[in-house]
This record gives C-alpha cells, structure tokens and sequence, in this order.
C-alpha cells in the first residue's frame, strides 16, 4: 500500500476530511496521512483508542514517535494525557491500551540508530524557548538525532521566507497556521519537498508539530 509516499510532492490534508480505517486490533482505527506497507509499514497515521481497547505486544523495529491529541494514551510503562510525547526507539517493544480512550498522531519506522534511549515530554509543563522572531516559542521534543519540534505562535506572528534543506512535515495541534499557499486549522497536515519555500504566519495562533530535514529519501 503507498500513500502519499512521493516525498517530492507537497501534501494538504485535513484528517477530519478522512475516513476511519480499521486496524488489525478492534476498537483502534487509524486516518492515514500517508504509508509505505502494509501492516508493517512507514507511516504517518491519526490514530483513535475506542475506551477499554488495546494492542497486543509488539516490537517497533524502526521506532515511533506520537503525540497525545486527546484522552489517555497508556502502556506498561505509564499513563500519557494529551500533550505528551513520546519516542519509542528503534528495536523497543510495549503493549498499549487506553481505558478511556484517545487519539494519536503517529508516525512509524522513521527512525534510525542514532536514536536509542526512549523519551517523554509532557508538553503541558516543559518549557518554552524564544523562537527566532516574537510571537514565537519553541519546544524542542526528541532531543537524539533529527529532531521534533512544538512551535507555539501568538496571534499576528509573521515568520521570514525560508527554504526547508530535506523539507518539512506540520502537524497543526490547535488554532489556524497559515503561509501564501493557503489556511491550516486544527488537524490539518502540512508536507513540503526538500527545498520548498514558504512564508509562515498565524493571524489567530497557533501550536504545531514540525520536523524538518527527513524527507531527502
């Protein structure tokens, strides 16, 4: 299965605009952004956690990376509210589950060996940094290797034009990003090619999911 899978190309989607797509566990089902593979695969999906539903054991061979939009996301390891993020390193293995249900981005098997130790942020209490022009803030996410970043935009933020060397992924998590190509509400998937350009901004705010330089292969 391949979707989206040209990284050449720029991508707009909406996930609300998407269906609900079954996953091999029932109660769990995924909107896919886009995917190389089938069950096994490199993905990058919004995943919903039906309340009492749950995966069996498995292993990430090539890591995962997720977010906690809404609910409880949880495993043997602890219970993760919404803002938490979380890499699984590549060759990490757990058992998830959701008493009262949730919903996840995801993204699966992007990651390499420079990423080993596993890591949590509860984004709700880490702190921000000063991004590069006011009105923005930075939260920097996986901290080994390429890494994710939040970016939190106060209303009337108007960034520079810039080109992305190994393009760039936007998971908008809440309010309205924009750039001269068009309007991004809550929910919304941004992928721009290696060496795109864009001029960011948001009238109204917002907070986003960036990673950038990963998209050369």
């Amino acid at each position: 299965m391949n979707i989206n899978s040209d990284y050449s190309e720029r991508v707009v989607i909406d996930h609300h605009d998407l269906p609900w797509m079954p996953s091999p566990q029932l109660g769990v089902e995924r909107r896919m952004l886009e995917r190389q593979g089938d069950e096994v695969a490199k993905a990058t999906s919004i995943v919903r956690y039906k309340p009492g539903s749950k995966f069996q054991a498995h292993h990430h061979e090539l890591g995962e990376e997720l977010f906690v939009l809404d609910g409880t996301f949880s495993d043997e390891t602890g219970n993760y509210a919404a803002g938490t993020y979380i890499m699984n390193p590549p060759g990490s293995s757990h058992a998830p589950f959701s008493e009262t249900g949730c919903t996840l981005f995801v993204k699966l098997r992007h990651l390499g060996p420079d990423q080993v130790e596993r890591e949590v942020i509860d984004t709700t209490k880490a702190a921000w940094l000063q991004g590069m022009v006011p009105g923005l803030n930075v939260m920097p996410l996986m901290q080994q290797g390429s890494g994710s970043t939040l970016v939190k935009w106060a209303p009337q933020t108007f960034f520079n034009p810039h080109r992305h060397y190994g393009g760039e992924e936007i998971f908008v998590v809440d309010g309205v990003f924009e750039d001269e190509h068009g309007r991004y509400p809550t929910g919304s998937w941004i992928r721009s090619p290696h060496m795109s350009l864009h001029q960011p901004f948001s009238k109204e705010g917002c907070t986003i999911f960036v990673k950038t330089g990963h998209l050369l292969t």
